[in-house]
């Protein structure tokens, strides 16, 4: 079974209308606005150069098509008030109201987070169909006060990938496996892989991911766009369906560097009110040392040699490359203890989250998914298994033994011991390395077949530190990212250091929503 809604009556017979005033530019088509970077489309809408219901009809249109042709499984449901809300910003704006810097902006949120518009928030699972919020979550609430609307929800790896130690990338219960258009036989990598596919496609003007563990990172990398995980309280992780309150965090993918910045300043939820993209310098490089992670580099075929043209990017902006070619982690029994981290935070959080959901949602404790997914074999348990879900259960929670000593070293293990030392050693700026590998072909009936992995965003993901991905360029038409990764609070400096280097490459390019590069 797949519960996807794509609400494409909605554009049946619908007028293209302009604003009653007159647009302080020539009017431009919605359609040809639809692949263009956010900020482009934000002042068209503000020029009075196109209007929100022209455009939002425009990415209805887009929806459908894509599906409907390549059966891409990246949009789960769609707001089915978008319309309204679209005609009345447009009918405010002609007033000459203040309708906010992202007023009529539609905007794509991956199905973990909860908005009060009428779409159920299910991370994937058929067992959260009917879990309707009654309140948006901050982050949510904070786009819709400067003006965003909610086109819909993006498809997720269900339970944000903490299902199942085997399990395929991309895929949930609720909407199938997510397809990356630049080739559709490749892995979208998860657990954001709606949200990093629909804006490679252009079905939205920008998307929310998640994190916890490369979330973010990796399907941006995998679709060619700009993905950015916040410092981890940066965004209020309330009203996101939870793994660990130690690592989660919501964040950005958009096709520009400056679109991620100005979606966090809307998105910040600390109090700190910092606009972000207005400290993006296309000179931010020069004079800067960058660390080098060459121990991240893995020996698939090209992507050393895609690496090294952007360090050269970098060295032509005024960098000065400095080589890191090992690094070894620094606590014993690493990959248990941050996985039984994971494991505990995961009940007990998850177990509160599902206490406070509408009574419509039968599952109120992980024991209950852990039985729903048993009944429901062939709908939820037919590609991977949830044996994630059973360890998981098997702990006390937060109470586990261990779990105090296991989180303390980790985060220093990465933090202090992982990327501050190299930053302090190596007398650096920031850090960069691959956002990931190659992404290999998907094994349609099984688990993920992963090569050796690239890069080292694990340790920004652990310390909950600031880590971005920019098109750094492809390899045999299959995208790859470059990462930027500093310490805690340095967003700002991460996305301009992130924003020059685009700035010089120009590296992203417009899916041909091939079957295959092979």
């Amino acid at each position: 079974m797949v519960f996807r809604t794509i609400l494409v009556s909605l554009a049946a017979g619908i007028t293209l209308a302009s604003c009653s005033s007159e647009p302080k530019v020539p009017p431009v088509n919605a359609e040809e606005l639809l692949n263009a970077p956010m900020t482009e489309i934000m002042t068209a809408l503000d020029d009075g150069a196109v209007t929100s219901e022209a455009l939002v009809t425009a990415y209805l249109t887009r929806i459908e098509a894509l599906e409907a042709e390549y059966d891409l499984n990246v949009i789960l449901t769609l707001n089915p008030d978008i319309l309204d809300a679209a005609r009345a910003v447009d009918a405010r704006r002609a007033a000459g109201e203040d309708v906010g810097p992202l007023g009529g902006v539609p905007i794509l949120v991956k199905d973990n987070i909860e908005t009060a518009d009428m779409m159920p928030t299910t991370a994937g699972s058929l067992a959260l169909i009917e879990n309707f919020a009654a309140e948006d979550a901050p982050l949510i609430a904070e786009l819709k006060s400067a003006g965003a609307l909610i086109l819909g929800k993006a498809n997720l790896s269900e339970w944000a990938n903490f299902r199942a130690n085997n399990s395929q990338s991309g895929w949930s219960g609720v909407g199938g496996r997510a397809k990356n258009p630049h080739a559709l036989d490749r892995q979208t990598c998860g657990s954001s892989a709606g949200s990093g596919s629909s804006i490679a496609a252009a079905m939205g003007a920008a998307a929310i991911g998640t994190e916890t563990n490369g979330s973010i990172i990796c399907p941006s990398n995998a679709n060619g766009i700009v993905g950015f995980k916040p410092t981890v309280g940066v965004v209020d992780q309330y009203g996101i369906v939870p793994i660990s309150f130690s690592q989660d965090t919501a964040g950005p993918m958009t096709r520009t560097v400056t679109d991620a910045a100005t979606m966090l300043t809307y998105m910040a939820t600390d109090g700190a009110g910092t606009d972000y993209a207005a400290t993006l310098s296309d000179t931010s490089l020069a004079g800067r040392r960058v660390g080098v992670l060459r121990f991240s580099v893995n020996t698939q075929p090209g992507l050393a040699q895609a690496f090294d043209t952007a360090l050269n990017v970098l060295e032509a902006e005024g960098a000065e490359l400095v080589e890191i070619t090992a690094f070894t982690i620094g606590t014993e029994n690493y990959g248990d203890k941050s996985f039984l981290v994971l494991l505990a935070e995961f009940k007990t959080t998850l177990n509160e989250y599902l206490m406070h959901t509408p009574p419509s949602v039968k599952t109120r404790t992980l024991a209950d998914l852990i039985e729903f997914n048993a009944a429901n074999s062939e709908a939820e348990l037919s590609v991977f298994g949830q044996d994630i879900f059973v360890q998981s259960e098997g702990t006390m929670g937060i109470s586990e033994p261990g779990y105090q000593e296991a989180v303390a070293d980790i985060q220093r293990a990465t933090g202090p011991d992982g990327i501050d030392r190299l930053l302090a050693e190596y007398e650096v700026d920031v850090l960069v390395s691959p956002s990931g590998p190659i992404m290999p072909v998907v094994n349609e009936n099984g688990p993920d077949n992963w090569p050796r992995w690239a890069g080292a965003g694990y340790l920004a993901a652990v310390a909950g530190y600031p880590h971005l991905t920019v098109p750094m360029g492809f390899v045999d038409g299959v995208p790859l990212g470059l990462s930027f990764m500093s310490t805690a609070g340095k967003d700002a400096d991460v996305l301009s250091f992130g924003y020059d280097y685009e700035r010089a490459s120009m590296m992203r390019r417009d899916p041909p929503l091939t079957l295959t590069t092979e």
